[in-house]
């Protein structure tokens, strides 16, 4: 007993260590500099803008310019300056600025010049440089836009795109409701539910984009359109998962359910058990049909170095989106010795919180996925890749380099209404494998970069080797040099390809609009 609660004491000092470190990494960002937001060209287009939307553009160093900057997740984001921000408050607004980007981006090619570069920010949370934002280009950004509006009878709520999944959580909360959304309370609505979306509640409903109604966007000729089932269905097909490249969405309408509280929390655990947590985790994502449980969430299983430590954390995040404790499913995870747990009955406000919590803003950040089927030699040795990531990267100053597996299951793929993911013919279950990054300094940028690459391609080719890859990335997780859609398959990414040429005929979204994944258009014949 004596030596359980000393182990105890120690996890709880590494826990409480580990977000002191990363407070001081935070601290530890060069002093505000005004003078590095300060933007002194103004293009004719920016000139345009400010006519057609007064009070709604704004350079800097205007305060609002200099909180949309700091406000990214990401500091790679927020090293970036744009020329100018856009600020709409409705649907109509947006749809003014994107005619005028369109304008300028035919004069342009019209005289052939390079295009114009614009971005569109919803929450801004993605490691990617550049994903929502644009070095002396125009930033859209849509955070105004986050309205939440329940329908009367709880069936579905409009989400504006600019929402953050806790202001969606915690609207819903208060009714008994949710929706399939967000796990970490801080990301946006639009860019996680354009890329497919995993949620809590995935298991027993699907993508968070298998439960999208319907699409208000703006089309590349700023033309407001509705995208449903039964209005430009092969529109909303190809939002589902299709991110960026049709248009700017303004808001979307959800399907929604009733809701209680959820049990979930974190299990942590030493380093040594790290061969017994990765065959309950095969065991758990290998279980037969019969057993598929679909309130069970996850489990989320993360391996975890933290250089300015020196040691490693074991961490697992379960949930049941059920006010159940311990159900029967997760038996295999009570049975590991854990030496500190937070799993209790609470909001799911309260959940997506707890994520939030591990993944703060203002550091500099990665992410790089791969897919494997989920074959207990194919886990160890992602395992062991990690444990070759953490020697390659051991210099790098406050490096905290961390490995999750999470479950995909084929009757999760199915479930919902047909997306562009291409993952509803798949029978054996799957393993998402995402490798993240934090670290202080950008003169460590390369080799994080290399390493990452390194460790990725050799699990891809043990994997390839040995009959147990799969070529679906998960696109909101995927690194800059990750290719998504070609993971969505051949006949999806035509698909796709010619969606895009019937609603942006003129490729604004693929040759003017940095961030996001692009379709390859200019690989494909006219």
């Amino acid at each position: 007993m004596d030596q359980w609660w000393g182990q105890a004491v120690v996890i709880g000092v590494v826990v409480v260590a580990l977000s002191l470190m990363i407070h001081r990494l935070q601290d530890a960002q060069p002093p505000f500099d005004e003078g590095r937001f300060t933007t002194s060209h103004r293009s004719a287009v920016s000139a345009t803008l400010i006519q057609a939307l007064p009070n709604r553009v704004f350079f800097g160093p205007h305060p609002v310019f200099v909180e949309s900057i700091q406000s990214y997740w990401a500091i790679q984001e927020r090293d970036i300056i744009p020329q100018c921000i856009v600020r709409p408050r409705s649907a109509k607004e947006v749809a003014v600025a994107v005619a005028i980007l369109k304008r300028d981006f035919d004069a342009r090619v019209h005289r052939g010049d390079r295009p114009p570069l614009f971005a569109v920010r919803s929450g801004g949370h993605s490691p990617i440089p550049a994903a929502a934002n644009v070095n002396g280009g125009v930033v859209i950004d849509l955070r105004l836009l986050n309205d939440v509006k329940p329908s009367e009878d709880g069936s579905s709520v409009v989400i504006g795109t600019g929402a953050k999944w806790f202001d969606v959580s915690k609207a819903l909360d208060e009714r008994g409701l949710a929706v399939a959304g967000g796990r970490n309370s801080a990301v946006g609505v639009g860019g996680l539910t354009l890329g497919g979306g995993l949620s809590f509640f995935s298991p027993r409903v699907g993508f968070v984009c298998n439960n999208i109604i319907s699409y208000e966007i703006i089309l590349a000729n700023g033309t407001l359109i509705t995208a449903s089932e039964t209005i430009n269905p092969g529109l909303w097909r190809a939002l589902k998962g299709g991110s960026n490249n049709f248009g700017i969405v303004t808001s979307f309408v959800a399907r929604s359910f009733p809701s209680a509280n959820i049990w979930s929390g974190f299990l942590y655990m030493t380093a040594s058990k790290a061969n017994q947590l990765i065959r309950t985790f095969h065991e758990f994502t290998q279980a037969k049909p019969d057993a598929y449980d679909e309130y069970a969430a996850g489990p989320l299983v993360c391996f975890t170095y933290l250089q300015q430590l020196g040691i490693q954390v074991l961490a697992t995040n379960l949930v049941y989106t059920k006010p159940e404790q311990w159900p029967g499913c997760f038996s295999g995870f009570k049975s590991i010795g854990r030496l500190w747990s937070t799993v209790k009955i609470r909001s799911l406000t309260s959940a997506t919180n707890e994520l939030e919590m591990s993944s703060p803003p203002g550091l500099r950040q990665l992410f790089v996925t791969t897919t494997v089927k989920n074959d207990h030699t194919t886990l160890v040795e992602t395992h062991a890749a990690y444990k070759k990531g953490m020697e390659a990267m051991r210099r790098v100053s406050g490096m905290v380099w961390t490995l999750v597996l999470q479950p995909l299951l084929p009757a999760m793929a199915k479930k919902g209404q047909a997306d562009s993911q291409g993952l509803d013919t798949r029978t054996e279950s799957l393993v998402i494998v995402l490798f993240t990054v934090v670290w202080k300094n950008s003169a460590d940028d390369e080799l994080v970069d290399r390493t990452t690459r390194s460790i990725i391609d050799g699990i891809d080719r043990y994997a390839e080797s040995k009959g147990t890859a799969d070529p679906y990335r998960y696109l909101n997780d995927c690194a800059s040099w990750q290719n998504p859609f070609d993971g969505y398959g051949a006949e999806n990414k035509r698909f796709l390809q010619e969606m895009s040429r019937t609603y942006d005929p003129d490729g604004l979204f693929q040759r003017a609009c940095v961030g996001g994944f692009k379709l390859d258009m200019d690989k494909v014949k006219a």
